[in-house]
């Protein structure tokens, strides 16, 4: 990743995060950019069926698309909001294989919630983002 100037710190007081997909805090010089929540979605907004795994994965790319839109790129990302629909341990894999193919292991802090639905039927995954557009 290019241009990357996130600081990201994980205190040795406390467990080590990466196996569980992010960072304990991140920071970054520069303007604030919210980014809101992505999902597997076709071009009319409506959900794309699929398994969990496949609209994590479609789910990233809006992201992707989203920060693209704005200039940006997922190594400017330092905060991640992950939600999961019926969430259990076994859907961690899923996610965390498509975070380290994202960010590999500069992970960005992130909260995990387990939601009993999202705005619309069908939707099993939704992610927001705040990243950093760098100074200069």
């Amino acid at each position: 990743m290019t241009n990357d100037a996130r600081t990201l710190t994980n205190p040795d007081t406390l467990h080590d995060p990466a196996p569980f997909g992010y960072s304990h805090a991140a920071s970054a010089p520069g303007e604030l950019v919210f980014i809101g929540g992505q999902y597997a979605s076709d071009a009319t907004g409506a959900p794309v069926p699929g398994d969990f795994a496949a609209q994590v994965e479609l789910a990233f790319e809006r992201l992707r698309s989203a920060l693209e839109g704005v200039g940006l790129g997922f190594e400017h990302v330092v905060r991640l909001g992950t939600y999961i629909v019926d969430h259990d341990v076994d859907k961690l894999g899923d996610l965390g294989k498509t975070l380290h193919a994202h960010f590999g292991d500069r992970l960005p802090a992130q909260t995990l919630s387990g939601v009993a639905s999202l705005a619309l039927p069908g939707m099993l995954f939704e992610v927001d983002a705040v990243a950093v557009r760098p100074v200069g």
